[in-house]
């Protein structure tokens, strides 16, 4: 999509992967998706999603205001750390961003591994704290019909077309360092001021 892309395994097979394995360890069925297009996007929505930034310092900067984690979550097998996670405003606590992700903490150095631990600010925020490169590879974009727990954690009513994006993270040497599914709330075409 934006040229090569360093291979990651197994995980590549699904575009909804790691957020099919949370909706299966909880016994619920994944609501449908479908790849579409970027193009096929409409603003603001596209521009949130169809780059190869992480989505904390792009949601940062299209609400004007500061991000932290809200917890869902959390696996740990071996060194992949698996997590749900709403992206909340710091000021309102407005959700701005539900994602799944599989982090593989081998991939990061003892401090940024304690920090990603501490779940109180989003992987992006984080690379940038400790000043660790990276490529951000969207594999796919999504669009979907929100389903109960969607809403629940995205603080919205009634059934919501959505979309978001399956993205993987790299080091410069093209080893994987994060698998994610990123799906917004419904966007305003009007930027929200801080």
């Amino acid at each position: 999509m934006y040229g090569s892309t360093p291979t990651t395994g197994p995980a590549e097979a699904s575009v909804s992967y790691p957020l099919d394995e949370f909706y299966a360890r909880s016994g619920l069925r994944l609501p449908p998706l479908e790849v579409v297009d970027g193009g096929a996007i409409a603003e603001p929505a596209r521009s949130l999603l169809v780059h190869e930034r992480d989505m904390t310092s792009t949601l940062e900067a299209f609400h004007g205001a500061g991000i932290h984690l809200r917890p869902i979550s959390r696996q740990r097998r071996g060194d992949d750390y698996f997590r749900e996670v709403v992206l909340v405003l710091d000021e309102t606590e407005q959700p701005v961003e539900f994602g799944a992700i599989c982090i593989h903490l081998a991939r990061f150095p003892e401090p940024a591994r304690q920090a990603i631990l501490a779940e109180r600010f989003p992987l992006g925020h984080l690379l940038k704290d400790f000043g660790i490169a990276y490529l951000s590879r969207p594999k796919a974009f999504l669009r979907l019909a929100s389903d109960a727990t969607i809403n629940g954690l995205l603080r919205l009513t009634g059934a919501q077309l959505l979309f978001g994006r399956r993205n993987s993270l790299f080091d410069p040497a093209g080893n994987s360092l994060a698998e994610i599914v990123e799906i917004l709330p419904p966007v305003s075409p009007v930027r929200k001021s801080g």
